[in-house]
């Protein structure tokens, strides 16, 4: 059975290049823009991986992941930053965050990541 992964990133490039990336994978796909959309989708989908941008206009990543928490306390979530806020990453990982990737990342760093967790 496919496994579900939900992006959600502002950056539309970001979006596109991990929609590549994994279309390889037999990953269902699913992207959104900010943290709005992200709830919307993972309440309809229950994506099995969410990958989150740290920083976006109005909700924010640490935000959305709260408010995840709030309903979905196992929900597998991988922080992304283009920034190095410690505070936010270590914030981040009290909320359950498996890990992050500061961008710009590895690839093949992070799809191998991505992979691993889903088979777990």
């Amino acid at each position: 059975m496919d496994k579900k992964v939900l992006v959600v990133d502002d950056q539309y490039g970001i979006r596109l290049l991990l929609k590549e990336v994994f279309s390889k994978d037999q990953i269902l796909f699913y992207q959104a823009s900010n943290g709005k959309q992200a709830l919307e989708i993972i309440q309809m989908e229950k994506p099995d991986l969410i990958l989150l941008d740290m920083k976006m206009p109005g909700m924010d990543g640490l935000e959305l992941l709260r408010r995840l928490r709030k309903f979905d306390a196992k929900a597998k979530v991988i922080m992304m930053t283009a920034y190095g806020e410690l505070d936010m990453v270590a914030e981040a990982s009290r909320l359950g965050a498996l890990t992050h990737f500061t961008k710009p990342f590895d690839i093949e760093e992070l799809r191998s990541e991505v992979i691993r967790h889903l088979a777990s």
